[in-house]
């Protein structure tokens, strides 16, 4: 995948990171609007967790540019519902993609087929602006600061 490609279209069964409310989330519904994927490896993980407290943190700059989060994982809707519940929720949905079919179609899978920290940017049209693949054990994220940077520069 190349930045101006078209972002492969996902439905996947996922929880309300506030709520805990389970639903099916398609990355199509959400076309008119910049979205977030934040792929992450696994729920309770030390990084993940600052990774999704963090996003959690600086929604509001990111609500501000019209911006959507989901968060996407290879874990079930309980194990998110879990998560979210532990650590007093997030501002956004976590999906779950057990078959990691949609971590395949965005090229995030590494060794033995494990989810890498990755994060990409879709534009309103539909098409990926930004990526970031973490190549080595995924021990960092891109912060909200430069996700909403990347938002600001691509209006």
């Amino acid at each position: 995948m190349r930045i101006g490609d078209p972002a492969p279209d996902f439905t996947l069964p996922g929880v309300d990171g506030a709520t805990g409310v389970e639903g099916s989330y398609r990355l199509a519904d959400l076309r008119g609007d910049w979205v977030i994927l934040a792929f992450y490896p696994a729920d309770d993980s030390p990084v993940c967790t600052a990774q999704l407290r963090s996003y959690t943190e600086g929604i509001a700059e990111l609500d501000g540019l019209g911006a959507r989060v989901l968060a996407i994982s290879p874990q079930s809707p309980a194990s998110h519902r879990r998560f979210a519940a532990a650590h007093g929720g997030f501002a956004f949905p976590l999906l779950s993609d057990e078959d990691k079919s949609v971590g395949e179609a965005y090229g995030i899978l590494g060794l033995l087929g494990l989810y890498r920290r990755s994060t990409f940017v879709v534009d309103p049209s539909g098409a990926v602006v930004y990526q970031h693949r973490l190549l080595g054990p995924g021990l960092g994220y891109k912060p909200v600061g430069e996700l909403a940077e990347v938002v600001r520069t691509r209006r």
